[in-house]
Order: C-alpha cells, then structure tokens, then sequence
C-alpha cells in the first residue's frame, strides 16, 4: 500500500479508510506489564510497543531468517500497527485527530544472518500511508532484536501528533 492507495480510496476519516481495506480495530488488549497502550503529552501520542496479536490472538511466532518469512513478517508487523491503532483510538477517541505520524520503531526479532527488517517493518509503514496519507509518511528505525517477548516476530512503538 502507499499514497497511491491512500488516493485511490473514497472514504474521508482514517476509520473509513480502514473499513475499506477491510480492517476492522480489534478489542483493546491487556498489556503484557505494568504500562498502558498509549500516552498522551500536549500534542504528542506516544503508543507503546504493539505485537503481532488481532485482539487478544497472536497471529506470529518465531524469528525472521528462522521460522517466519519476510511476507509472514509483514502481515505480523501489519497486524502489530492495526493493534497499536487501537490503543491509539482508544486514547484519543477518533483518528481524525492523527495531523502526522511522526515515528515509527520497528523491532524484529531475527537471526544473526537476517538484513531484510526495513522490508519487514514496510507492512506497518504502508498501512499507515494508506489510512493517513501523507500524513502517515514518518520517520522510521527498523532493528533487528535476538528475541522478543511471547516469541513475537514484530514489535512497533508510534509517535503520534494530534490536534
């Protein structure tokens, strides 16, 4: 997905434009800890790290370059960024209010060997592109990681700016 995409859509809110990609937000998950899904400091949202989970369901477990394959990695990090959509709706009420996405941090955990973890963390990137449009364009790290919790293959933090 990009601005194409983005473009190429009808609807005018970023939940309308998920609907019509066919993603509906999942229930808000518990956190695995003792934090919260999502802070919010003046026009700053920070979104804390989101896994490969559909509601409380983990859809990925292993490594990159090991049991799961760089496309498997993008549907996990896909799925990780439609979770941290939720934390972040559940924050600020409506997306509309999203003016930018401003970071992105892509974790992945992998082998020694493994180099592909920009293309990985694209699922998550295009997704965002898709539903903010140049407003989704951010600022990104993408890292490999020797292990991550419950076995995750992804891991993602946002920084959200909202009005």
């Amino acid at each position: 997905m990009s601005l194409e995409t983005f473009q190429s859509l009808k609807g005018t809110t970023p939940e309308a434009r998920l609907a019509e990609l066919g993603i509906e937000l999942p229930p808000k998950r518990t956190p695995m800890g003792n934090y919260t899904g999502a802070v919010t400091t003046g026009k700053l949202v920070f979104v804390a790290g989101h896994g490969t989970f559909r509601g409380s369901e983990q859809t990925h477990k292993g490594k990159l370059g090991a049991e799961i394959s760089v496309e498997e990695g993008q549907e996990g990090a896909r799925n990780a960024v439609i979770s941290a959509l939720t934390s972040l709706k559940n924050e600020i009420g409506d997306l509309s209010r999203v003016t930018r996405v401003v970071r992105l941090f892509g974790m992945v955990a992998s082998t020694p060997d493994f180099h592909r973890q920009p293309e990985v963390i694209d699922g998550a990137s295009n997704l965002l592109t898709a539903v903010f449009g140049p407003a989704g364009v951010h600022a990104r790290c993408a890292v490999g990681f020797a292990a991550l919790p419950a076995n995750m293959p992804v891991e993602l933090e946002m920084v959200v700016e909202i009005a």
